[in-house]
């Protein structure tokens, strides 16, 4: 059973998305993950090799937008996801200023980009702690 984010960190996810993984033949995972998957984030456009790529987590939903909370089984290859910024201080330096309705980017594993996402709303970026 998955222990939402929220449960720990004490304020709600920064912004949604709506997500795609890519598939094997799009040089993408072999297996969907599962919630808990702990990838990072790079904007579209960046040169990851210059600018890095970001420590940002999704939180799978479901279909009717609830958070899945089954930890076993795989999450879909497209649907919405709950973002969180992992580190407070990144928040307010860089992607409080990137981030809004619109902006796209791609789940990342190591250099790899595994699938593509579109940010949707924000919710806690702009009021959630720094710290």
């Amino acid at each position: 059973m998955w222990n939402p984010y929220e449960n720990n960190r004490q304020h709600p996810h920064d912004f949604t998305i709506k997500y795609q993984f890519y598939t094997l033949e799009e040089r993408g995972r072999k297996k969907l993950p599962i919630q808990g998957y702990r990838c990072d984030f790079a904007y579209k456009g960046d040169d990851i090799t210059t600018t890095g790529i970001y420590a940002m987590h999704p939180e799978f939903e479901d279909e009717e937008g609830r958070l899945i909370l089954d930890s076993q089984r795989p999450v879909h290859r497209e649907g919405q996801a709950r973002m969180w910024i992992l580190f407070g201080e990144m928040r307010e330096q860089i992607h409080r200023h990137r981030i809004q309705v619109g902006t796209r980017g791609y789940f990342m594993e190591g250099p790899r980009r595994v699938g593509e996402v579109e940010v949707t709303s924000l919710v806690g970026l702009l009021t959630n702690p720094v710290d």
